[in-house]
């Protein structure tokens, strides 16, 4: 059986949808977790393209606050792609955000 690894074609097909509403909960630092960010979006990225990128990092927690900005990288095979995850709302414990993916390698 082969295992089929991400390319950036594939998770850059999905960047149109990329504007995912999602939401976790922040912890009582008032923060996600970066580690709930980086799964969080490799899960949702799967869902919508069909396979996980390879890796994504986020370099820190993101701030439970309406407008903040986190700048992740998720790589695919040999590429590397931007993803900007912001915060739309916050309502009690629960962090509503999106990612958008970059359209172009970095």
């Amino acid at each position: 059986m082969s295992h089929r690894r991400p390319t950036a074609r594939r998770l850059l097909a999905a960047a149109p949808l990329a504007a995912l509403a999602l939401g976790l909960s922040a912890c009582s630092s008032g923060a996600v977790p970066q580690s709930d960010v980086e799964d969080r979006i490799s899960s949702e990225l799967e869902e919508q393209v069909g396979q996980a990128p390879d890796d994504v990092s986020c370099p820190d927690d993101l701030e439970a606050e309406e407008g903040a900005t986190l700048e992740c990288t998720l790589t695919a095979g040999e590429d590397e792609l931007g993803v900007t995850v912001t915060v739309d709302s916050v309502d009690g414990d629960t962090v509503n955000y999106g990612i958008v993916v970059d359209d172009q390698p970095q």
